[in-house]
Formats: C-alpha cells, structure tokens, sequence
C-alpha cells in the first residue's frame, strides 16, 4: 500500500463516483400501465406517448402551457380560513396546512394573465391537488377576481375546471360558490368579452352545475370524466344501467353538451384560433353597436 492507492484513488472514487439516481426517471401509465421516460413525459404535457392518456398536470403547469413566456400570475383575496371551525377526522385548517404544504398553493385555483400565441387572455386554473380541487370560498373569490380582471383588462377569460365539487368544510359558504360564480361569468358576458371552461378530468359536483356548463365555447380534453352526481348514485336513483362512456367526454360531446373535444396537446393552438374568432372583426362591431 502507498499513497497512491492509500489517498489518490479514494479521492479519485469521491470525484468521480456514482450519482445518485433520482426514483422519479420513470412513470407509469394509468390507463396502459407503460413506462414513460419523465424527459418524454413532461415534453408531451403529460400525455402518454404510448396510449394518449392524459395525465393530471398541476394547475400551475395549466398556466404555463396555455400562456406566452412572461405571464404573471395575480395575487388572489384572503378569505377567513375555517368560518365553521369545522372537524371530522382532522381539524380543516390542518387539512389547509397539510394542502398548502403539498402544493406551495395558498387554495385550489390559480388565475394569471398574459398572452396566448399574441392575444391577451386572463386563465384561471383549478388544482385538483389541493383537497380534490374542491369549491371553497377562495376558489370563488378567485373566479370573480379572474372576471374582474378580464374586464378591466378587456380581454378574454378561460377557466379550467378540475374539481370534486363543493367544499364540505365550508358548508353553505360553499354551496354559495356556485351562484357567485355563475355572477362572474355573467359580467365577462355582459362586457362583450369571451368566456371559455375547459372541462378536464374530473369535474363533477357544483363546479358541473355552476360556471363549468356557461361558456361560451365549452371544451374538454379526451377521456375527462364530467358529471354532476357519480355514476353510480345515478344508477341506484333511476335504477338504470348507463350507457357506456357515459360521463366521459366524448359522450357528452356526442349529445351536445360540450363542443369541442381537443387534445392537451393542441390546446393552446385552439384556444389562440377560437380567440381570433371571438375577438375578430365581426365582434368588434357588435361592441361599437
């Protein structure tokens, strides 16, 4: 033994050793069960490479792909934090805690204004990831802050859904969410202005039966479930066996409630050309009138 091999080759071993690698290289599919490459993952939104299926992206991540480099996303009102002072198995402000720890997110929407492939849009964002992207009164401060700023800005509000519904902590205060909501679209509506939700999976609950079904354009990604009760409360209620596909969205589109169905993929081209449409010429106008 000698220096060589007593302190040279150790030092060389320190420098020039393995990495440590990462455990997130790799996801699976939910629907085909193939493994996806994260790089290949995250350059295809989401989107498996092998089957189609869209995955559930952040709600940050919402706004990153919809909007032009240099957005800025707004800061939304506070709203008391448990108005009920409500408990089940955990206290709700911990459920808050626990939820903002998770998500570096103060509630279950984002809202940001910017461009889309050069028109200026305002776009809200639900987060699914925060308490099941459920309907609280932040959520509906943000929405009426999101049309507020479309307004004042003039330009064209897009909302993506992602929700389990109202928020069962919040009681009332959450079922009045939805009526709010509903005023909100209506003032972008009534400042000439478009408004469209894109529908992305899931939706379900108040946030169905609220300002999801109002847009002007109503679009959906493939596969997303959409609905109002479950499946299967529906069945147990008409004792009936639903079709199949029912609740997903090429069903929906198939009986005219949505009108689109586009893929993650092309989404922000179609936003940018249904903006061009709705902001053109013709519309402009109508507004002069």
């Amino acid at each position: 033994m000698n220096w060589l091999t007593e302190y040279v080759r150790p030092k060389i071993r320190t420098l020039l050793g393995r990495r440590e690698v990462p455990d997130n290289l790799w996801q699976q599919c939910d629907a085909c069960e193939q493994m996806i490459f994260h790089r290949d993952l995250e350059r295809n939104l989401r989107v498996c490479t092998h089957c189609g299926h869209h995955m559930r992206p952040s709600a940050a991540e919402r706004l990153e792909w919809t909007l032009d480099a240099g957005f800025s996303r707004i800061e939304l009102p506070k709203v008391p934090a448990d108005p009920l002072r409500f408990r089940d198995s955990k206290r709700y402000t911990d459920r808050l805690r626990e939820a903002r720890e998770k998500t570096q997110h103060e509630d279950a929407i984002l809202v940001a204004h910017g461009a889309i492939e050069g028109q200026k849009a305002v776009v809200g964002a639900m987060a699914f990831d925060f308490m099941g992207g459920s309907m609280g009164a932040a959520v509906g401060e943000g929405i009426i802050a999101a049309a507020q700023l479309a307004v004042l800005q003039e330009a064209p509000l897009i909302l993506y859904t992602a929700s389990g519904g109202a928020r069962m902590q919040e009681g009332a205060i959450s079922l009045m969410q939805m009526p709010r909501s509903i005023i909100a679209s209506q003032m972008v509506k009534e400042a000439r202005l478009p408004f469209i939700t894109v529908l992305t999976d899931p939706t379900t609950g108040g946030v169905t039966a609220s300002f999801a079904m109002l847009g002007d354009v109503q679009i959906a990604e493939p596969g997303a479930m959409i609905g109002f009760a479950g499946a299967r409360v529906i069945e147990q209620t008409v004792r009936e066996t639903l079709p199949e596909g029912f609740q997903r969205a090429e069903y929906l589109l198939a009986h005219g409630i949505l009108d689109m169905v586009v893929s993650r993929l092309e989404m922000k081209a179609t936003l940018a050309r249904l903006l061009g449409l709705l902001r053109g010429p013709v519309q402009a106008d109508i507004i002069k009138l």
